[in-house]
């Protein structure tokens, strides 16, 4: 991606959360501080009750509040987010607890431009509870990964892991938080690389240019 010139139009960014929202809050916090030169344009949130939309709503982010049992499959809903990411000219869609899988209409639409952020350092302990399986699994080191979204779940190319230790005592849930510190840490940084442009994808893997 590009590194947008000065003067020229913002750098948005769409977040799309099901839940609490802890990564958006780390992104709004990092924007707000002036830490992160882009405009966070929209949330997308399929759930209409999550912390995350009462989050936006407090800083002044849109959203786009959506429930999936309205829509007859995922292709209907995602053509309306489609329309207005490309409405509000999104450069960047992050999806930061994310709980849906999603199709061609718009991983297709957002080649190279949509990245996740997952609580593993993949491709170990994929899917939808890393924090759980690496616990069972008893690794002693598990972290985050920032990735580029493709169709094959958690499988993108990796921009940027953060390792983590697992400590004899933990429980998901103390081990799930040092997860999320590093997890909002790392995702604004990661952001911020590329709308600088520094991010290059070449096959599966990324380079990061030095800034």
């Amino acid at each position: 991606m590009m590194a947008r010139q000065g003067g020229a139009e913002p750098f948005r960014v769409a977040v799309f959360a099901s839940g609490n929202g802890s990564n958006f809050q780390a992104i709004i916090d990092r924007v707000e501080a002036g830490e992160l030169d882009v405009k966070l344009e929209l949330l997308v949130c399929d759930r209409p009750g999550a912390r995350a939309v009462e989050r936006a709503a407090a800083h002044g982010v849109d959203a786009f509040v959506f429930r999936p049992k309205d829509y007859p499959d995922r292709e209907s809903y995602e053509r309306i987010i489609l329309a207005e990411l490309e409405r509000r000219k999104v450069d960047l869609v992050v999806l930061a607890g994310f709980m849906r899988l999603l199709t061609p209409v718009l991983v297709d639409a957002y080649a190279g431009r949509m990245i996740n952020i997952h609580p593993a350092l993949l491709p170990s302990f994929k899917g939808a509870h890393p924090v759980r399986d690496a616990l069972a699994y008893g690794v002693k080191v598990t972290g985050v990964t920032v990735h580029f979204v493709t169709l094959d779940m958690d499988a993108g190319p990796i921009i940027a892991q953060e390792a983590v230790p697992v400590l004899e005592e933990d429980s998901e849930d103390t081990l799930a938080a040092r997860i999320h510190a590093a997890e909002h840490e790392l995702l604004p940084r990661v952001i911020g690389w590329i709308r600088e442009g520094r991010v290059r994808i070449e096959g599966n893997r990324t380079r990061v240019l030095r800034g």
